[in-house]
């Protein structure tokens, strides 16, 4: 067996949950809501280019991944370019985010989806911006889970 690259990540919800999400990818990362076969279970594909790179599936009550992200995957990452430009993005949505800049690594930005889940964006160390110098780390690094 041969693996050539991640099919897509699946992020469960809540029914109430897939409007938000839809809207925050789109406007995040640009995905697109597109076709998706028939499950048993509500929910959306959204598309990166013609790829169905995230699987929505709506099958937890309202409030249950908000408050506390119950789940072992720690985070979603995403090979990017055009840091500048995506941290002008965020900005204007008023969307947290941490960053972090760490040589082999890359200059990366930490931030979460309306259920909880992390997103990791990875960009050469040269977009960093002036002052997240290399070896700096984001908060998250040093946070335990409790």
């Amino acid at each position: 067996m041969k693996i050539s690259r991640i099919h897509h990540y699946n992020v469960r919800c809540a029914e109430n949950d897939l409007g938000a999400i839809e809207k925050f990818y789109g406007e995040v990362a640009g995905f697109r809501k597109g076709p998706r076969p028939g499950f048993r279970n509500n929910g959306i594909w959204l598309y990166l280019g013609d790829h169905p790179i995230l699987h929505v599936t709506a099958r937890c009550p309202p409030g249950f991944l908000q408050d506390d992200h119950h789940g072992s995957v720690d985070h979603i990452a995403f090979e990017s370019q055009g840091a500048a430009d995506f941290r002008a993005r965020l900005d204007g949505l008023g969307i947290a985010y941490e960053q972090q800049n760490v040589a082999g690594a890359g200059y990366q930005i930490f931030l979460k989806d309306p259920v909880g889940t992390t997103l990791e964006f990875n960009f050469a160390n040269s977009e960093a911006p002036q002052e997240i110098t290399s070896g700096t780390f984001a908060d998250r690094q040093q946070a335990r889970v409790a």
